[in-house]
C-alpha cells in the first residue's frame, strides 16, 4: 500500500527539493559560465555580454591553446605528478595502515600517536624550504612526489576501515600459513576497493591543484612548472597574448590566427582555467559509487 503523504512533508519536500536545485545551479554556475564566455565571441565577451547563453559560438580559443608551449608543458607534469604522486600515496597509505591494525607492530601505539601529531604540527614554509634545500630537492620533480607519499589523515581512513572487516579473514589465512605480506596483498586490499578509491581521489585533487609547491620550490626550474602555476601566472600579469607567443608563433598563420582569436587577457584566462578544471572533474563520476562508500566506512572509528 502506498502511504499518503502529509500535508507538512509534502510542504517540507518541495522547499527541500527546492534547495538543492538552488545549491546545485551556485555550484554548476561557475563553470558554466566559464565554459559559455570560452566558446563565445571574443569581442562580445571582453565588453561582458555573455552571462547565461553563448553567442557567436566557437572552439577557435581551445585550439589556439596548443600554440602556447608552456602550457603544454605544465599539463605533463601536472598529469605525472598526479597519476604518479596518487599511486604512490594510495600504496602507502594501504600498507601502513594495514600495519597500523597489526598488534604485534613493534611501538605501534607510539608509532600511530607520532603519525596523528604531525597533522596538527608544522615547522611552516621556511623550515620545509631549508629541508627540502638540504635535501636536494629544490628545482627538483621529485620534491613533487616524495613529500606527499605519506599522509597521515589517509592512514587513519585506511586503518580504520581495514578494523571494520572481520578479523576472522586474517586469522584463517593465518593458519593456511599465509604471510602478512600475502594477507595484506590477496585478502586485505581487494576488500579496501571502497577507501582506497577514497583517498585516491583525495590525492589526485590534491596534486592537480597544487601549486604553492611549484611556486616555492621550482623558482630556478620553469620547466616543471605545474599548471596551476602557469594559470596562477596568467591571472596575475598584464602580458598580452602576442607577447606570450611572440616565440616560435609570429610571422606564420598560426601566429596570426591565434593573436586575431585570443584578443585579450580575459579570454586567456577564462579558456585556461576551464582546460585546469575539466580533467579532475571527470574523475569524479567514475569513483562516486566507492567513494561514498569508503568515507562513510571509514569514519565510523575514530
Amino acid at each position: 500500500m502506498k502511504e499518503k503523504t502529509s500535508i507538512q512533508d509534502s510542504i517540507f519536500n518541495f522547499f527541500n527539493v527546492l534547495f538543492f536545485l538552488a545549491f546545485t545551479f551556485i555550484c554548476v554556475f561557475p563553470f558554466y559560465y566559464l565554459f559559455i564566455n570560452t566558446i563565445s565571441d571574443n569581442n562580445l565577451v571582453q565588453r561582458g555580454l555573455i552571462t547565461f547563453l553563448p553567442k557567436g559560438i566557437h572552439f577557435k580559443n581551445y585550439l589556439a591553446l596548443k600554440s602556447i608551449n608552456e602550457l603544454g608543458r605544465a599539463f605533463g607534469v601536472t598529469l605525472s605528478r598526479t597519476v604518479l604522486g596518487t599511486a604512490l600515496m594510495v600504496a602507502a597509505s594501504a600498507f601502513i595502515g594495514f600495519l597500523m591494525t597489526k598488534r604485534e607492530m613493534w611501538g605501534r601505539r607510539f608509532w600511530y600517536r607520532f603519525l596523528i601529531i604531525t597533522m596538527y604540527f608544522n615547522a611552516g614554509i621556511i623550515p620545509a624550504f631549508m629541508t627540502m634545500q638540504m635535501l636536494g630537492l629544490n628545482n627538483n620533480y621529485l620534491v613533487y612526489i616524495i613529500p606527499g607519499i605519506v599522509a597521515p589523515y589517509n592512514i587513519i581512513l585506511v586503518k580504520t576501515y581495514i578494523e571494520s572487516i572481520p578479523y576472522e579473514l586474517q586469522e584463517s589465512a593465518m593458519i593456511d600459513g599465509a604471510s602478512h605480506w600475502k594477507i595484506f596483498i590477496q585478502i586485505v586490499s581487494p576488500l579496501c576497493k571502497p577507501i582506497l578509491a577514497t583517498i585516491a581521489i583525495f590525492g589526485a585533487v590534491g596534486h592537480w591543484n597544487s601549486f604553492q609547491d611549484s611556486l616555492i620550490y621550482m623558482q630556478a626550474n620553469p620547466k616543471c612548472f605545474t599548471l596551476q602555476h602557469i594559470l596562477w601566472n596568467y591571472l596575475n600579469t598584464n602580458t598580452n597574448l602576442g607577447a606570450l607567443m611572440s616565440s616560435g608563433s609570429s610571422g606564420n598563420s598560426l601566429g596570426e590566427a591565434v593573436a586575431s582569436t585570443l584578443l585579450n587577457q580575459k579570454v586567456i584566462k577564462y579558456t585556461i582555467s576551464m582546460v585546469t578544471a575539466i580533467p579532475i572533474l571527470l574523475v569524479y563520476p567514475f569513483m562516486q559509487k566507492n567513494f561514498k562508500k569508503g568515507i562513510m566506512l571509514g569514519s565510523v572509528k575514530g
